[in-house]
């Protein structure tokens, strides 16, 4: 740490130079700056610097170097593992830096480190072009992307990973440098699974596809009914076209005008149909789901951007996600998932998820460090509720799913459905070999680790 008088000068220094703002303790404002999406993360950086520009990202890498600063980055999004916050570090923050600038021609969308997927669906729906985006509107774009990047629309159109074009990146000393195909093609390939660990990203190409059309049909069961309709939906995503997708959400009934007043409030199994195609098309699919008993149903047209807020979450409740990659949804784990459900903390904002996967994903490029792209089932348990009183018990269910569907599990994972989970599950989301050829990259670009609050990669 440097001696207080110069730290003192230089944090002078870095308010002068930056054309963002830059808050430290006691400062007006310096409170809500470090306030992120989970309550249950609470942490009081040295210095935040609110980044308007590349140039801003560059000058505050090298103050935190000059001053041997941890360096956490904030996204757009909600790093629910608090990855974004450190104690007494500098914290990059990016949310100023979320323009997007759409080419319809190219089929390309730049889109700047600090977006979240609303900025990037809002700019792209006016061309009827989308690419692969969280499910959720308040997703940041580039935490997203770099994790690998799962969503509504991954088995059409690939994981978001698979449509990085380019990257612009600030190193772990201060250069502003760019990773693609022709340009630094070893730290392009890192960033397709390898997150943060390799410097800040300021800027993200994207490539587009035609959606000219979206629909969906979602169902709400009761419970009793919720293990045929787990099947039933198994078999219209296995036996359907890679345009269906949508997920199994058992939640707690919302007050929403389709809901039966009383279902609210009350466990219930939501069988969301997403399918990128007319509404027509859709219903042909939808038709086993529909033909079951249910008490509440959303079925029609309905744009992909406003489909992407249907799921967001306040922020300011209490988080904890995780996940388990399956090999495959036999009955026997259709009733398992099923019944614990019955558990499920209600009523919370806590959702117990089953994603399908396949299509685009499982055919997409096979030597990205992504090692759970051949699975065709995920299980997300999803904790969210408002009572610390309740921290226990839901975190405990989250775990307790886990351990259901383990027998199951292929022990790869999606980092960014899990939390700071340990050193062996980083290795499980990257791949052995993979996590091995990560390390002499890592050990390349940032020797110091400075890039070190993600699902980190050790230099070695």
């Amino acid at each position: 740490m440097a001696p207080l008088s110069k730290a003192h000068a230089a944090l002078a220094a870095l308010r002068e130079d930056l054309a963002g703002d830059v808050h430290a303790p006691g400062d007006p404002g310096y409170d809500d700056a470090r306030t992120v999406f989970n309550a249950m993360i609470d942490r009081r950086p040295a210095v935040i610097a609110q980044c308007a520009n590349e140039s801003d990202v560059v000058r505050s890498v090298r103050f935190a170097r000059d001053l041997d600063l941890k360096i956490a980055v904030r996204g757009g999004g909600h790093s629910v593992a608090g990855m974004a916050l450190n104690d007494n570090g500098l914290v990059i923050d990016l949310r100023r830096m979320h323009a997007v600038t759409v080419d319809p021609a190219s089929r390309t969308a730049r889109v700047g480190g600090g977006a979240t997927m609303s900025h990037l669906d809002r700019a792209t729906e006016p061309h009827r072009l989308a690419t692969t985006g969280g499910r959720a509107s308040t997703t940041g774009v580039g935490g997203f992307v770099l994790g690998g990047g799962s969503g509504w629309l991954d088995r059409l159109f690939g994981l978001s990973v698979d449509n990085l074009l380019g990257v612009e990146l600030v190193t772990a000393d201060g250069q502003a440098v760019r990773a693609s195909e022709e340009e630094n093609p070893d730290l392009f390939w890192a960033l397709h699974g390898g997150g943060g660990n390799f410097g800040v990203a300021t800027a993200l190409t994207l490539r587009l596809h035609e959606l000219p059309a979206f629909a969906i049909a979602l169902l709400l069961y009761l419970p009793e009914h919720g293990p045929e309709a787990v099947r039933v939906y198994r078999e219209v995503i296995e036996n359907g076209p890679p345009e269906a997708g949508g997920g199994v959400i058992y939640l707690t009934a919302p007050p929403e005008e389709f809901v039966p007043a009383g279902l609210v409030g009350r466990l219930a199994c939501g069988v969301l149909l997403t399918y990128a195609g007319t509404e027509d098309d859709m219903r042909k699919i939808a038709q086993p789901l529909l033909a079951l008993p249910h008490e509440a149903e959303l079925v029609g047209a309905m744009p992909y951007a406003d489909v992407q807020c249907m799921i967001d979450d306040p922020p300011g409740m209490r988080n904890y996600w995780s996940a388990e990659y399956l090999t495959g949804l036999p009955d026997e784990l259709v009733d398992i998932f099923a019944a614990r459900a019955l558990t499920m903390p209600v009523p919370t904002g806590t959702q117990h998820v089953l994603f399908p996967l396949g299509g685009a994903i499982a055919d997409g490029p096979a030597h990205y460090p992504v090692p759970y792209r051949d699975s065709p089932w995920v299980v997300h348990p999803f904790g969210v509720w408002e009572d610390p009183a309740d921290d226990a018990r839901c975190v405990r269910w989250v775990r307790d799913v886990r351990a259901d569907v383990r027998p199951w599990s292929t022990g790869a994972v999606y980092l960014n459905f899990v939390g700071d989970e340990g050193a062996d599950r980083v290795v499980a989301g990257l791949g052995v070999d993979n996590h091995r050829r990560l390390t002499a990259l890592k050990t390349q670009y940032d020797p110091d680790n400075v890039f070190r609050f993600n699902h980190n990669i050790q230099p070695a």
